[in-house]
């Protein structure tokens, strides 16, 4: 997990002490196990712990091996409650209501009305003035550098950029209109509109020397990083939802996308207009077909074609026994 500080991208909203939360979230608390006075400062995910934070597990089956120091659990499973009644843990009826309420209460982020930054306007681009820039990169025109945005040496930014919420390494060039950073697209079927929008306040994280096409979009992370490894190729019209992990020396072709939380690993191929459903692991030196839907786990070194992506040589010999068929 690419390691950054929140607080450079999403300025704290309110101060949340642990003994405040019953009055926050107020009738959405069935049970409460909270007995220890602290502030927190952060807000863990499955995947990483942080000290003195919140965590949301939704998994009755999720196990937490190292209690960080200050840790309070939400859950809306009875059974993970009872299981870990020991712990700081309350039990809520809503775990969507209360994952925004109290991420909202601690952050500031770009959905939020009162979200400030401040800019210098250079060459026809906008900078923030709480970002960096390294002397060597080149930005081109119209673009917006966001606040916290880091960029390493030798960079390339090309023309009507957005890039937001993110860390981008050394030596990554970026191709025209493509917004990196934005918002994920998470909210409630049940609880629709602009006003349960789920908080994102992750970031977009870019390995050194990764080339990116025109015209795509990345989604910052809901909690943690989407994540791009190194020496990656991705052409243009690609889309990656929040939580989106790449591995490193990716070569994915045009109007490809990638739903949330996708796992991938090094050395994929990815012929054009595929689609990845969200929550699957890819496997090491994975070849996928163009026009591909993946749809399930796949295995290394495997080569998938068709809806639903399957080995290829599988796919070959349905395709011709349906061309039989149909003669």
């Amino acid at each position: 997990m690419s390691k950054f500080i929140r607080s450079d991208f999403y300025p704290k909203n309110f101060k949340l002490f642990s003994d405040n939360i019953e009055n926050l979230l107020g009738n959405l608390i069935i049970k409460n196990n909270i007995n220890k006075k602290f502030e927190i400062l952060e807000i863990s995910s499955l995947e990483e712990i942080r000290d003195h934070s919140i965590l949301f597990v939704n998994n009755s089956e999720f196990k937490i091996d190292h209690l960080k120091e200050d840790l309070i659990i939400f859950t809306d499973k009875p059974d993970f409650f009872d299981n870990n009644e020991k712990m700081q843990i309350v039990l809520i009826n809503d775990y969507n209501k209360c994952f925004n309420l109290l991420i909202n209460h601690l952050y500031l982020h770009e959905d939020s009305i009162n979200y400030f930054d401040d800019f210098t306007f250079k060459d026809n681009s906008y900078i923030s003035k709480f970002s960096f820039v390294d002397d060597s990169t080149k930005i081109g025109k119209n673009c917006f550098i966001g606040r916290g945005v880091k960029i390493g040496k030798n960079t390339i930014i090309k023309n009507n950029v957005i890039i937001k919420n993110t860390l981008i390494g050394d030596n990554v060039i970026i191709g025209d209109n493509s917004t990196i950073g934005s918002s994920g697209f998470g909210f409630d079927l049940k609880n629709m509109g602009t006003k349960n929008l789920y908080p994102h306040v992750g970031i977009v994280y870019i390995s050194n020397n990764v080339c990116i096409g025109s015209n795509c979009t990345f989604d910052r992370g809901k909690i943690d990083c989407t994540y791009i490894g190194e020496n990656s190729m991705i052409d243009n019209l690609v889309h990656l939802a929040h939580n989106v992990h790449i591995g490193s020396n990716a070569c994915i072709a045009a109007q490809s996308g990638f739903a949330g939380s996708v796992v991938v690993g090094d050395n994929l191929i990815c012929g054009g207009q595929s689609a990845f459903n969200g929550h699957i692991k890819i496997g090491n030196n994975v070849t996928v077909a163009g026009k591909s839907g993946v749809t399930k786990n796949i295995g290394d070194n495997s080569i998938v074609a068709g809806f639903p992506a399957t080995d290829i040589n599988k796919w070959k010999r349905s395709t011709i026994l349906n061309r039989k068929k149909n003669a």
